[in-house]
């Protein structure tokens, strides 16, 4: 089985946190000897980890001191995993907030990240508000990616998000959607429209993408953000309590999220996945999905049918 294309890897910080985190002696690989995958952004080279961190539900925990220092610590076990990707949206509640408070507890933390957000209202001036209410929430300005959530008002957001690039204040620019409804949708904005990122919903039980997005986003150059890379959660919660099959020591997983991701990251086209996690051991597991073995065609096609049916 070769390994899909990559720009390089990441280092691990090896801290006794992370070791505890990734409990290196169930998965026989010290903390050290993991180093995520790295993809490159087509439009522009630059390497990014191969799995990050979604916010939604499991960030909206307000302003609770306890929580927050968790969601830190969540941040932290991406970070020591190679991570950085952390998107969010101001759809989703006290999310921003809470990521802007966890990287301020964390040395280096704005550093350390890629910053992703939404504008996710109608109207320039409206836009305008919300997208500088979340740079300040998230303590990332200039930020690393905006994107248009749900392809609400895109034609007016997308012209200030080009002013807003030019003028240093927005890395990237994207567009999402998070269910296959709209796929058609975004796939005529990608075809008219120059675009860095998009965002869309891909599972094991979830391909739809497979059959126009992703090819596309791979032809025009677009890197990929997969949202719901569990289903929502559906078919984890349905699998996970069965016994592994053998076949998962083959591509190196240990958990079931990670088949699961483990699958979705066998797509050269996706650059990066972003579960949602509130729990810093999950954060750990998830990111040793992205070890760059994955499934080949076969064993894809078994792992459909198998699971899903």
């Amino acid at each position: 089985m070769t390994d899909l294309t990559r720009a390089g890897f990441l280092r691990l910080a090896a801290t006794s946190a992370a070791a505890l985190a990734f409990g290196s002696s169930a998965h026989g690989q010290t903390p050290g000897d993991f180093k995520m995958e790295t993809r490159p952004i087509p439009k522009t080279g630059e390497p990014l980890p191969a799995i990050g961190c979604g916010t939604w539900r499991t960030f909206d925990v307000g302003g609770s001191a306890p929580e927050i220092a968790r969601r830190a610590d969540v941040l932290r076990a991406l970070f020591a995993a190679g991570g950085k990707v952390i998107d969010s949206s101001p759809m989703y509640g006290s999310s921003e907030a809470v990521v802007g408070k966890a990287l301020a507890r964390i040395d280096d933390g704005r550093a350390q990240a890629f910053v992703a957000t939404k504008v996710w209202t109608s109207g320039h001036a409206a836009g305008i508000r919300q997208m500088e209410t979340s740079l300040n929430r998230m303590g990332a300005d200039p930020i690393d990616l905006m994107q248009i959530h749900n392809l609400v008002d895109w034609r007016t957001h997308l012209e200030t998000l080009r002013d807003w690039k030019a003028a240093g204040r927005v890395r990237y620019i994207g567009i999402t959607h998070y269910h296959d409804g709209a796929f058609d949708d975004l796939a005529a904005v990608l075809k008219s429209v120059p675009m860095d990122f998009v965002q869309f919903n891909y599972a094991l039980d979830d391909t739809a993408a497979e059959k126009t997005l992703l090819p596309l986003a791979a032809d025009t150059g677009v890197a990929v953000l997969v949202n719901r890379p569990f289903g929502g959660g559906g078919l984890l919660r349905r699998i996970g309590a069965n016994p592994l099959p053998g076949w998962a020591a083959d591509i190196r997983a240990t958990s079931w999220a990670q088949v699961l991701l483990k699958f979705i990251l066998a797509n050269p086209a996706v650059s990066c996945a972003i579960p949602g996690t509130g729990t810093p051991a999950h954060m750990a597991e998830n990111a040793r999905a992205a070890n760059g073995l994955y499934p080949d065609a076969a064993l894809r096609r078994r792992m459909v049918a198998e699971l899903v049916g």
